[in-house]
């Protein structure tokens, strides 16, 4: 009969145990985790836009030869699959041939990244001159 009870005593200290520490190490325990995945901020991805864009803007020669620089400030949403939509240029550089340039680079440059709302991107031309 000790001989039981000493068993009974052991395993009810053993249960005590074993609960005390599924108590720490349950979920409760641990800090909330973010209901947003982890991933690329909107800063970063509407600075990998912008960087896309820039990167596949090609400078018209037309307007390279007749010396025509400036910045075109190009306005759209990126859809769903990641290519822009409803695209337009709210802010001219003052040639239509650049102006058109910003837009093309814009549709070259998807997939972009997922953004909700408009975007703006400014797709600059600029000639640098020619080293001696």
């Amino acid at each position: 009969m000790r001989r039981r009870r000493a068993r009974a005593a052991a395993f009810a200290a053993l249960v005590g145990l074993l609960a005390a520490s599924a108590a720490a190490e349950s979920p409760a325990a641990a800090p909330p985790a973010d209901a947003v995945p982890a991933g690329p901020s909107v800063e970063e991805r509407l600075a990998e836009i912008a960087r896309r864009v820039q990167a596949v803007a090609i400078y018209p020669p037309i307007a390279r030869v007749r010396g025509l620089s400036g910045e075109t400030l190009v306005t759209f949403e990126v859809g769903p699959a990641g290519a822009p939509e409803r695209l337009r240029t709210s802010r001219s550089s003052g040639h239509l041939s650049l102006d058109r340039a910003a837009e093309r680079a814009v549709l070259e440059a998807a997939p972009l990244p997922r953004v909700i709302g408009e975007v703006s991107v400014p797709v600059r031309f600029q000639l640098v001159a020619d080293a001696p």
